[in-house]
């Protein structure tokens, strides 16, 4: 898999020990830039806080076709590169690291990265989440020799050969479409006997001719040598099981929330995403939660970017109460 890495800033930022910030963000994807955007023109002293890239996970997504104001879609890095832009005009502080834990104070907030501490009167959790895994055998043998979580990172390696993608929901489909651009042939694996996605892309998937279904089936185990060369799949109808051959597995089938540094502060749903209000606010004083790393029904780039304008709007007025 190819990962794409944030450079480092040429000059060190020198925060000194005892400053502290109005807010602190972490995680600098759709919610956490738009987060910092609103903050920053509410001149609130702000830090953002990334571990890898400055558009998260959406950069990953070849093309986003249901953002507002692109009638002729985006690709993800695109609109990564365009958010980061957009918040570097206004000089944000970026602090480069993972953040390992947050600790709730009465009147601040403790942010540790990588061992060092950043003191804020709020915080924003923007951490988004992870693609979710299959869990079956195989999969973390073959990771990076033909397992994939990541179609528009590794297509390309699959010029004229047959891959199959795990999953039936917008994610699973929209990443299928792209890989027939360089696979001969797409196989979709779904547990159920209809797409989750939507129609207008269930229907374009189901119209092309490079893409095929297993329907009501789950994979089982993917199997090979030094590369992945087939994946057992299960008819949860018939119980019979059938080996598929494939040079690729592609796996969508949901995603696991970023929340380590605040677990045990903050409530949770039975998934594990942060519970907040309409407001962004979490069962923490002074800590919001902004993105997919939250609990809600539709995980999208425009309901992110939504998310993170509530929560520095309710971060402001948090720290204009004086609480």
């Amino acid at each position: 898999m190819v990962i794409k890495t944030q450079p480092k800033p040429q000059q060190a930022i020198i925060i000194e020990e005892d400053q502290s910030f109005d807010v602190i963000i972490v995680g600098g994807g759709p919610a956490g830039l738009t987060a910092a955007l609103y903050a920053l023109r509410s001149k609130l002293n702000t830090l953002l806080v990334e571990k890898m890239i400055l558009g998260g996970l959406a950069t990953t997504t070849y093309k986003i076709d249901n953002y507002p104001g692109f009638p002729d879609g985006i690709t993800g890095q695109e609109l990564g590169q365009r958010l980061e832009n957009q918040v570097k005009k206004l000089s944000p502080t970026i602090v480069w690291g993972k953040a390992v834990q947050v600790k709730n104070g009465k009147r601040s907030r403790e942010v540790i990265v990588d061992g060092k501490s950043y003191f804020g009167k709020t915080v924003v959790i923007a951490t988004g989440s992870d693609p979710a895994k299959l869990g079956i055998p195989g999969e973390e043998t073959f990771t990076g020799r033909g397992v994939s979580y990541c179609a528009v990172c590794d297509g390309a390696f699959y010029q004229d050969k047959s891959v199959v993608v795990v999953g039936g929901g917008n994610s699973a489909v929209e990443e299928a479409l792209f890989l027939t651009r360089y696979a001969g042939k797409v196989s979709i694996i779904h547990r159920r006997d209809k797409l989750r996605a939507d129609r207008i892309v269930a229907e374009k998937a189901q119209s092309h001719p490079k893409i095929y279904f297993h329907w009501n089936s789950t994979a089982e185990e993917i199997i090979g040598d030094k590369n992945v060369n087939g994946i057992v799949v299960r008819d949860l109808l018939s119980k019979k099981k059938l080996t598929v051959p494939t040079d690729g597995v592609f796996v969508y089938i949901g995603y696991h929330p970023n929340i380590e540094a605040v677990k045990g502060m903050v409530k949770l749903d039975e998934r594990g995403f942060i519970i907040t209000d309409e407001n962004m606010k979490t069962s923490a004083p002074g800590i919001f939660a902004a993105g997919d790393v939250r609990a809600k029904s539709l995980r999208q780039v425009v309901t992110a970017t939504a998310d993170g304008a509530i929560a520095a709007n309710s971060a402001r007025e948090f720290i204009e109460k004086g609480k």
